[in-house]
């Protein structure tokens, strides 16, 4: 038995575009709320949620029957989290502040066992093995995973076509508030030589065969989309929560 087809690879592969959702609030109960709303894919943010591998391991539990597909965004480079959230059953990794084609190798490396990569061989006793029961695992896991690298400062910018050219990535992911933060305008992801920027990544990433990702919040979901982004984050479960809970509030008090 093979480790399971990721099911997100496939329809990306298919040319679909994909609309998904974030996940901040690190709550297993939450997760599983999300994943019967009806979104393409949730990312569970490791990067800046308070998560741990545990909270991790929960949220992928309690989406594994939902039909939404699942990216986990690591905090770091470090081959040991990646390891961990592998094993802990994440199909596909998001990676953030990539600027290099050597960073590009080395985190596909991090994701590959052995000869290809240095992914350390403890399957059996994983959640991602389903505890050993899938015999296979190990033989087949590679290329079952989906691996999306972040391209948020100038340095990835200039570097796009080093990691596009990396055997082993699937795609990029455009950051657009830390990139508008590099380039001079914290806060302000709108400033058009942030944009020009962006739409140079989407549109040099869609030339290249290899799928782009963006998180958008600002109502330009169509220029992204025109601009060649095949799967647009459009929410974050914790502003979901916090503005229909504001806007709960300011209706009945006024």
């Amino acid at each position: 038995m093979p480790a399971p087809v990721n099911r997100l690879k496939q329809r990306l592969l298919a040319g679909e575009t994909l609309f998904g959702c974030w996940l901040s609030l690190a709550d297993a109960n939450a997760a599983e709320i999300m994943g019967t709303a009806g979104f393409d894919w949730l990312c569970i943010d490791g990067e800046h949620a308070p998560y741990d591998i545990r909270a991790i391991r929960d949220q992928l539990a309690v989406l594994e029957s939902a039909a939404s597909e699942v990216i986990v965004r690591v905090p770091a480079h470090e081959a040991w989290i990646i390891k961990q959230v592998l094993d802990a059953g994440a199909q596909t990794l998001l990676v953030p502040m990539v600027e290099s084609g050597d960073q590009a190798r080395a985190i596909v490396r991090a994701c590959t066992y052995p000869p290809r990569g240095i992914r350390g061989v403890g399957a059996s006793g994983a959640r991602a093995s389903r505890f050993g029961s899938v015999p296979d695992y190990v033989t087949t896991a590679n290329d079952r995973i989906c691996l999306f690298l972040q391209v948020e400062s100038r340095a990835g910018h200039a570097a796009l076509d080093d990691i596009l050219a990396v055997e082993g990535v699937d795609g990029v992911f455009v950051g657009p508030a830390d990139l508008a933060a590099d380039m001079g305008h914290a806060g302000n992801s709108a400033a058009p030589g942030v944009q020009a920027a962006i739409r140079d990544i989407l549109t040099r990433a869609a030339a290249a065969g290899k799928p782009c990702g963006i998180l958008c919040l600002d109502g330009r979901t169509a220029d992204y989309l025109d601009w060649g982004a095949r799967f647009v984050a459009v929410g974050i479960d914790v502003l979901l929560l916090a503005n229909a809970a504001r806007a709960l509030a300011a209706r009945h008090r006024g």
